[in-house]
């Protein structure tokens, strides 16, 4: 009878290591897949708040782009209906001239039977210089308010 309950006493023994082998292996393996999870977890936050931080400065952004092209469309309107205005004779544009005497002696106190005008050339070329120079000042301005609010935060 004792070397029976040596053999259950070994047994019972060798179980106990064997479950506390266990134990200790599937206890390392929580820790571990824990540390993994909270690793992930913490990667995934990371990379929500970047989306979240991306998804603002493209709205901001496109705020931006529909402001100053709005800017733009409205300065070409402008300008083109200056242009109409004047084409039509509605309006006129003031330039600093005086005209030559066309080789004629006047009598003082009259003036000559022309104004001073522009060419037609001249005047179109005029109105695109303003329209290119709105254009160009409407682009830096655009540009200058995009580093302020998204490259320099």
């Amino acid at each position: 009878m004792g070397r029976i309950a040596a053999i259950i006493g070994g047994a019972a023994i060798l179980t106990l290591v064997v479950l506390a082998l266990l134990v200790n292996h599937y206890r390392d393996n929580a820790i571990e897949y824990k540390q993994q999870r909270d690793d992930k977890a913490e990667e995934l936050n990371l990379a929500n708040a970047t989306i979240g931080d991306i998804q603002v400065r493209q709205r901001e952004v496109a705020a931006l782009d529909e402001k100053y092209t709005k800017g733009l469309a409205d300065a070409k309107k402008q300008l083109d209906d200056l242009q109409r205005c004047v084409s039509s004779g509605k309006c006129g544009l003031r330039i600093n001239a005086k005209c030559p005497a066309n080789g004629t002696a006047s009598a003082t106190g009259l003036d000559d039977a022309a104004s001073p005008r522009l060419t037609h050339s001249a005047e179109r070329d005029y109105f695109t210089l303003r329209e290119r120079i709105a254009t160009v000042t409407g682009q830096l301005i655009g540009l200058q308010d995009y580093v302020r609010q998204q490259c320099l935060k």
